[in-house]
């Protein structure tokens, strides 16, 4: 007598709701060769923003704790930072004040921290830090502050011939070091915001160094324009959480053929955190308004999921 295998949920944080059914639904119809709606497998490209849709983005953006704490490790080489702006504030404590000078005060913290090194060094230096560091409200590392219905949404498209990758604002070589064993994308398949790197020969060796100037930021408009660059295909599914993945979805519903756009909408302030029009982070606003225009899969995480976070994993 034969029997049937039992049917393994690929989702199965996510509850049975339209969002849900929706994924499913898109991807059957895209897989099946006898659909109409049929893509082959090379033009399965789904694109995923990172901070906020695939992990944890308050209070502040990750890579912000990580700007900080390299602040924190190299104020001993530089004791004029006690005086000068933004750095004292960092030093303080006081991330608001640090802040207040905008645009440029960020990009005067990226490059004292993430320039003038080569890459190699700038990775060991990311991969030791993000091995130790530790979300300041749930004290889990933040590689745990990752959203375990997005992790099996990522492999229930892989397992069903879908190439996918991170297009953040976040720094590419700052996720690289450790997005394949967190999410199983590979560095190859990371687009982020960069900064310039020069060849050049020390010790006879040859290296690339990280040079204090703003190279692609891939946020907003950007993102668009880095796909094309990097994967060089219109991806026919796309996910993102603000308006910053805008334009991005915009692109990629847009294309020809089945399309799918899907935003993740932070509504749940006991698990996670509530957020959207009116936050300084991830701000959720024209996107929002967009998606509900154009009928995009909204994801209510209050609703939508059975959990948030991935379970803490063994030491």
């Amino acid at each position: 007598m034969a029997f049937a295998a039992p049917v393994v949920d690929p989702l199965p944080s996510w509850n049975d709701t339209a969002s849900r059914r929706a994924i499913v639904e898109f991807v059957e119809k895209v897989t099946h060769e006898a659909s109409p709606n049929y893509v082959p497998a090379p033009e399965r490209i789904a694109t995923f923003d990172n901070d906020g849709t695939l992990w944890a983005e308050q209070p502040m953006y990750f890579q912000a704790f990580f700007i900080v704490d390299r602040i924190k490790a190299l104020a001993p080489k530089h004791p004029e930072w006690t005086t000068q702006e933004p750095f004292a504030s960092v030093l303080k404590g006081d991330m608001k004040a640090a802040l207040a000078g905008g645009e440029k005060a960020l990009l005067e913290m990226v490059m004292a921290t993430h320039a003038g090194m080569s890459t190699a060094e700038f990775e060991q230096i990311v991969k030791d830090w993000i091995a130790t560091a530790k979300h300041p409200k749930t004290g889990r590392p933040f590689t745990e502050m990752v959203y375990q219905p997005m992790l099996e949404l990522l492999a229930y498209l892989r397992a069903n011939g879908f190439k996918t990758y991170i297009v953040s604002g976040g720094g590419i070589e700052f996720m690289r070091p450790w997005t394949e064993k967190v999410y199983g994308v590979p560095p190859e398949q990371v687009i982020g915001s960069s900064i310039k790197t020069k060849y050049e020969i020390r010790d006879g060796k040859p290296v690339l160094v990280r040079l204090p100037e703003i190279n692609f930021i891939d946020d907003k408009a950007g993102k668009p324009v880095g796909i094309n660059q990097q994967i060089g295909r219109r991806p026919i599914a796309a996910f993102g959480n603000s308006d910053g993945d805008l334009q991005m979805l915009q692109w990629t519903t847009a294309g020809a053929g089945p399309r799918f756009a899907l935003i993740v909408h932070h509504t749940d302030a006991e698990r996670e955190w509530a957020y959207d029009r009116k936050s300084h982070i991830g701000k959720l606003d024209k996107a929002l308004d967009e998606a509900q225009a154009r009928g995009w899969t909204v994801v209510d995480m209050r609703r939508d999921w059975k959990t948030v976070f991935a379970a803490p994993t063994k030491q």
